[in-house]
């Protein structure tokens, strides 16, 4: 799978809780968003520079899903965090 190389926002930052869930507070916006523990392995992979492609493997095993569900979750979130512009292609 192809995509712009993404990088998550200098201004945004994570607070991770127990059960894998977080918040991301985008300090220009003073927006916060609620992620749950599939958006932040998402988000996980994207600040440690992972391909989509490497997001979605990481999610199939993760979550014992199939590549085209694991691929349009993945994509549709990443797509939502581009919108809100907490990511950017580099």
């Amino acid at each position: 799978m192809t995509a712009p190389n993404l990088t998550t926002g200098k201004n945004v930052v994570v607070t991770d809780f127990d059960g894998g869930e977080g918040i991301l507070v985008d300090l220009n916006t003073k927006r916060y968003y609620q992620l749950n523990e599939t958006a932040m392995l998402v988000w996980r992979g994207l600040e440690q520079g992972k391909s989509i492609s490497e997001i979605v493997a990481d999610f199939m095993s993760a979550y014992e899903v199939e590549l085209e569900r694991a691929t349009s979750s993945v994509q549709r979130l990443v797509e939502n965090l581009q919108t809100y512009k907490l990511v950017s292609a580099k």
